[in-house]
């Protein structure tokens, strides 16, 4: 979850919404309120942002307005955050559970709908910004509710949930893969744990250079449990690489300094490619537990092609890592200049 983000669904939200003509009584106030609780969200003031939120949430309770499905997202996300405050209180995750659960398939609707939209005309600011938001709003909820799991220590349901997820086609790309990913990292763990000990792992020479050597575990079921976990990481990646769309198979060339290239679209662009960031990134890691797994079992060829395949992978991590730094340098740069600009406006006032 990137608790972070709140702040943008809120307002790419409000853009369209004080866009719009005068709602309902119901709609106006839960303007108001979600208005008040983002300000005290954004001041660390979790309780009063709460109230709000569930204020706004109640006028709405089916989530049938755009207002509606705000509040409740930003109800979870404030639960969330004040449970991450204070650990103890365990009813503030349970409490962002079902409000994350409750807002996912309004949620899910939202992004069919402006997905549609913004691949009809992709180079709309409105489209854009509705689209970002259903977008960030399905891949933070679905990680959240995974990560509550795992705070609440409930790894099987946490397990389960990843899994649900990622073999889902009606979710984004990016959340399928967000939970392929998070699937793969723990079989990576496991692995790591059986082959990075000093049982396993000899520092010899080679060509006069320190170098690692690896070595099978003295308990043969450790070694079966590693070969098992690499197996499995490695079925995860390879089906999460599956569903890299076009924009991270071409991130290369995307223009990202363009005067045409709008913020939202940078923030889509950030969104997607770092989901498939971090499955490029485990697909160099298994490769390399791949690896040191041959070498354990005195198959050469086999480790010295996983690590080339391991170095060509790394390669297109870091090839894709370099574009979300320039993406990510890009919004930082026009961020400042906006900032510098209305410095200025403002000192001129004066």
């Amino acid at each position: 979850m990137r608790l972070s983000r709140l702040g943008i669904l809120v307002l790419i939200s409000f853009s369209f919404l004080m866009g719009s003509g005068c709602g309902p009584y119901n709609r106006v106030m839960a303007r108001k309120d979600l208005v008040d609780g983002s300000k005290a969200y954004k001041d660390r003031k979790f309780q009063e942002a709460e109230e709000l939120f569930r204020s706004a949430a109640k006028r709405d309770p089916d989530g049938t307005t755009l207002e509606g499905r705000t509040a409740q997202l930003s109800l979870a996300r404030t639960l969330h955050s004040m449970y991450i405050g204070k650990r103890e209180n365990k009813s503030w995750a349970e409490q962002a559970l079902a409000e994350y659960k409750k807002s996912l398939p309004q949620s899910l609707n939202d992004l069919a709908t402006t997905k549609a939209d913004y691949d009809k005309n992709p180079a709309g600011t409105q489209e854009q910004g509705r689209y970002l938001a259903a977008l960030n709003a399905v891949d933070s909820t679905t990680s959240a509710i995974a990560s509550l799991y795992d705070n609440l220590e409930q790894p099987d349901a946490a397990k389960d949930w990843l899994a649900a997820i990622a073999a889902d086609a009606k979710y984004p790309e990016t959340a399928r893969a967000r939970s392929y990913s998070a699937l793969a990292g723990k079989f990576n763990t496991c692995a790591n744990e059986v082959t990075d000990t000093e049982q396993t792992k000899k520092t010899i020479k080679k060509d006069g250079k320190d170098a690692f050597q690896f070595v099978k575990p003295q308990n043969p079921a450790d070694f079966t449990k590693l070969k098992d976990c690499v197996d499995q990481g490695t079925k995860l990646v390879d089906q999460a690489l599956t569903l890299e769309p076009d924009v991270v198979k071409n991130a290369a060339s995307l223009d990202i300094k363009g005067t045409g290239v709008s913020d939202a679209q940078l923030a889509i662009y950030s969104e997607i490619l770092k989901s498939f960031e971090s499955v490029r990134s485990y697909r160099a890691s298994l490769l390399i537990q791949a690896m040191r797994t041959a070498e354990m079992d005195g198959r050469t060829a086999d480790s010295d092609k996983y690590k080339q395949d391991a170095e060509t992978a790394k390669t297109k991590f870091k090839d894709l890592s370099d574009v979300v730094r320039n993406i990510q340098t890009e919004i930082d740069a026009r961020t400042a200049a906006k900032e510098e600009a209305e410095k200025g406006a403002n000192a001129n006032k004066k």
